[in-house]
């Protein structure tokens, strides 16, 4: 069988295995190891078996995801939140739709520590859409809210799947970091737009809320202060080259870790709960990355990014053409996978191919988590949808489907934006050098 052959059974196998209940870093996992075993030796895939995850898990680098994943476990535990969220509120809450808008700044302010789009949220979900409709927000609206802000979780810094993308294609994390800063400013902003578009258009699905006194403001600043001057500590720190990523994740579970125990909301049991979740998490992340390490290293092994790059001089294809497949596949692909999976399959096949044509590297893992997040809420089978559906089970799936458009075109305009002006990617890393 030819390389085509042999790659499109693979992707198959693959694919099979998920609808039926395997676990992606299982499936990878073993169809990379059968496809060595089969198409090159059965030594290659012992060897592979014995030395990958070896070498994969003892990475330095990869250090940094514990540390990152902890924080996030202590902020949870301080419920903060709650304390974002209302934060938010009680500066926008009296605007028409910005209920909707303390919800996607108060997104913002978590994913950017908690570094997960589902835990964002499913965390906020519970929190903002109650709250919400208790002032008369359409159902669909509020819930397409969460969904949306809760996709920030994987491009704002600390992002696990930014950590993830460079150890596998050995770009730098602390220049990735700093690259999906304005991006995510920028998401944020074109939320906001289209929160107010629609509000304008159909007040009906976003009334005012009662506007907060300043005392109220201050109170609510003051709960919140801390956290965020740890998180612009992380980030400054990066920024100014005090200390490598590693170092600010092992910061910012040192500094999660004592304003927990500061607010008084941790107590041996909370700990002993937030270490246990850290060690799973990562353990799962580990398998995840392993998997698609053996997986993309058998397509490496049979030629398939040399065939690809072959189709596209043959095709003659440019740049952009091929980035817009890129932007198609994934959208087709965020239909039934999650976005780190996503980006381990297929990245270790687009990315020889897009620096080859000249793309950064940095600017490319933006670009190709902007992407994922918008496969994220992209109907019918957007991941974060149902995430929203499974914490609001009272909510019907197709309003959240119509509610929801105005976001996703949203992050279209994003991407294009990114794609026609790529120095808002890259000037902050080019600073820092």
């Amino acid at each position: 069988m030819g390389v085509w052959e042999i790659a499109l059974i693979s992707f198959g196998s693959v694919f099979v295995m998920m609808m039926i209940g395997m676990p992606i870093a299982l499936a990878m996992l073993l169809v990379g190891l059968a496809g060595i075993w089969i198409n090159i030796s059965e030594r290659t895939a012992m060897g592979m078996i014995g030395q990958l995850p070896i070498n994969a898990t003892m990475s330095y680098e990869l250090s940094v995801l514990p540390m990152f994943i902890l924080m996030g476990a202590f902020v949870t535990r301080a419920r903060m939140s709650e304390d974002l969220y209302r934060l938010c509120h009680g500066f926008v809450g009296h605007m028409r739709g910005g209920l909707a808008a303390a919800t996607i700044l108060a997104c913002g302010g978590f994913s950017a520590l908690s570094g997960s789009s589902i835990a964002t949220a499913a965390t906020m979900a519970k929190v903002a859409v109650p709250e919400m409709r208790r002032y008369g927000y359409a159902d669909g609206f509020a819930a397409s809210a969460v969904a949306a802000g809760g996709t920030l979780g994987i491009l704002i810094p600390p992002s696990v799947i930014l950590v993830l993308y460079g150890i596998a294609t050995g770009t730098d994390i602390g220049a990735l970091f700093l690259a999906g800063i304005l991006p995510g400013i920028l998401a944020i902003v074109l939320y906001l737009v289209a929160i107010r578009i629609t509000a304008q258009i159909d007040p009906s699905c976003a009334p005012a809320a009662p506007r907060a006194d300043w005392s109220q403001r201050v109170a609510y600043l003051r709960r919140v202060g801390p956290i965020l001057l740890l998180f612009l500590g992380i980030i400054g720190g990066l920024y100014q080259g005090v200390f490598t990523p590693t170092e600010a994740g092992g910061v910012g579970a040192t500094g999660a870790l004592a304003f927990a125990l500061w607010r008084r909301a941790l107590s041996f049991q909370g700990l002993v709960a937030s270490l246990t979740e850290t060690v799973l998490t990562t353990a799962s992340l580990f398998l995840v990355l392993i998997g698609a390490l053996v997986f993309s290293n058998f397509m490496n092994l049979i030629g398939l990014p040399a065939a690809l790059s072959d189709l596209i001089l043959t095709m003659g294809l440019g740049p952009m053409a091929v980035i817009f497949a890129i932007l198609v596949i994934y959208v087709f692909l965020g239909m039934f996978m999650e976005s780190l999976s996503m980006i381990l399959l297929t990245v270790p096949i687009f990315f020889p191919i897009v620096t080859q044509l000249g793309f950064d590297a940095v600017w490319f893992g933006i670009f190709a988590v902007m992407v994922t997040e918008l496969s994220l809420i992209t109907p019918p089978v957007g991941l974060n949808l149902f995430v929203i559906k499974s914490v609001i089970d009272d909510l019907p799936i197709g309003k959240i489907y119509r509610g929801i458009i105005p976001f996703v075109l949203a992050d279209i305009v994003r991407i294009i934006i990114i794609i026609a002006f790529p120095w808002i990617v890259m000037v902050l890393p080019l600073m820092a050098r």
